[in-house]
């Protein structure tokens, strides 16, 4: 069922998982884990990737259905963390009156993150987007 037709707007859920994360930073407790964690548990769990070693370098390959190149991005963070992460939101329905009649296309964040060896030259490492090849 598409809640728009009942003027729910999908990108209230956004607003309110980002209300509810400041909520519960105020409430952290030793014992559960953040809402915000568990999204990117869950969202490392459903982003594929393979992880090669060729004589020269690691490569991943993850696959992200539905980015675009500039809604991707690739960082290291301290500790040699390899971050790759993105997200897909809904289009918005250029013509008026259309209704989803089923929808299983994913949409939500994309994260993987990979520890790399200590001896990783992080200063080489580059990205590449090839469109689902």
């Amino acid at each position: 069922m598409d809640l728009r037709a009942i003027g729910f707007d999908p990108s209230i859920i956004d607003t309110l998982h980002e209300l509810l994360d400041i909520h519960e930073e105020g409430e952290k407790s030793q014992t559960h884990p953040s809402r915000a964690y568990i999204r990117d548990s869950k969202a490392m769990a459903e982003t594929p990737a393979d992880v090669k070693e060729t004589p020269n370098a690691y490569v991943f390959v993850i696959d992200m259905p539905g980015l675009k190149q500039d809604q991707l991005q690739v960082q290291v963070e301290e500790g040699n963390l390899l971050t790759v992460c993105g997200q897909r939101k809904r289009e918005k329905d250029k013509d008026q009156g259309v209704n989803y009649i089923k929808m299983e296309r994913r949409l939500g964040k994309y994260l993987k993150k990979f520890q790399l060896p200590d001896n990783a030259d992080t200063d080489k490492i580059s990205a590449s987007y090839n469109l689902g090849k």
